[in-house]
């Protein structure tokens, strides 16, 4: 038996998937709602909090194998607390009811946030880690503090991996997470910016953590990323590909400065999340490669699909929710 956390999200939904495709047996946990879209006897859900130690602890009752993907992406200051009570302290709970059941083999999904990503002086590798002057968001500080328990749960006898993704794709809920770079593209949002980011489809992003749940490998972390590409060549491959207008204002370091100043007064008024803050608008601007070439050392079979395949299947995938 399986246990996945996180399995709401886009990569959780994948890994789900992929898994019980491989008529593996799955326990995946939830929070407030149940997952939708599945149709399998070999899938369970359970209502459970990862802060919820006594919850956790039955949860792992005969679990082998967990696959922890559950965490808050946010870069809204007011959201600061809970995102590292969950992404932090949940974390550690996961660790101990792993350590406490015995698993066989946890893989964690933190993020290249935790690498610490505004680095333009070099490529990013699994080397580096988080700090004051690498990086401008919490959201990194809050994933590199859950590594650091992954790492402690390994000095306890834990056998696990990590993964740290780039900009995960694939067809989502476009109201949320990444996915909402399609939705805008297909709202024919007319802003691109000049920096360069690393991209990666859902659907390898999965594949590689189900290898590395398979293999022999052992406290190791693992850069997940496809190709590094531009935000306006990614952004005008969504609008061909949707057959809209692809973006053609370029965002200025001074125009993104007026945005997330307006979002953020915009933002206490709504009380929702700003589109844009000055973590992300800084990080959009940020020219970053990353090396990729970890994972293929440790699993030569393995291979990405190209960002030109995973944005037309995404866009196709979209675009038949939409007409059905």
């Amino acid at each position: 038996m399986i246990l996945v956390t996180g399995g709401a999200g886009l990569l959780g939904k994948e890994l789900i998937t992929q898994l019980l495709a491989q008529g593996k047996r799955v326990r995946a946990i939830y929070n407030k709602t149940p997952l939708a879209a599945f149709n399998s006897n070999n899938l369970q859900q359970q209502q459970c909090d990862i802060l919820d130690v006594m919850g956790l602890e039955e949860a792992m009752q005969g679990i082998e194998e967990v696959y922890h993907c559950a965490a808050i992406v946010t870069f809204n200051p007011r959201r600061k607390a809970d995102m590292f009570k969950i992404n932090v302290e949940g974390t550690a709970n996961i660790v101990n009811a792993a350590l406490d059941a015995g698993i066989r083999k946890m893989v964690y999904v933190s993020s290249v946030a935790a690498l610490g990503r505004i680095r333009e002086d070099g490529p990013i590798n699994e080397t580096m880690n988080w700090t004051e002057e690498t990086s401008n968001s919490s959201y990194g500080q809050s994933k590199y503090m859950a590594e650091l328990e992954v790492w402690r749960g390994i000095g306890e006898g834990l056998n696990a991996v990590m993964v740290n993704p780039v900009i995960i794709l694939g067809a989502g809920d476009w109201n949320a997470g990444s996915s909402q770079i399609f939705k805008n593209v297909y709202n024919e949002f007319p802003w691109y910016s000049n920096g360069v980011t690393g991209f990666v489809d859902v659907r390898d992003v999965a594949k590689a953590m189900i290898q590395l749940m398979e293999s022999d490998i052992s406290a190791q972390r693992f850069i997940l990323s496809a190709a590094d590409r531009s935000y306006k060549d990614v952004l005008t491959l969504m609008a061909k590909a949707f057959h809209k207008k692809p973006p053609h204002k370029s965002v200025t370091p001074f125009i993104a400065k007026i945005v997330w100043r307006l979002e953020a007064l915009k933002s206490r008024f709504t009380g929702n999340d700003p589109l844009v803050t000055k973590e992300t608008a800084k990080t959009a601007l940020a020219t970053v490669h990353f090396d990729n070439s970890k994972l293929k050392k440790y699993l030569p079979d393995f291979s990405y699909r190209t960002i030109e395949e995973t944005i037309t299947e995404t866009c196709a995938a979209f675009s038949r929710k939409l007409n059905s």
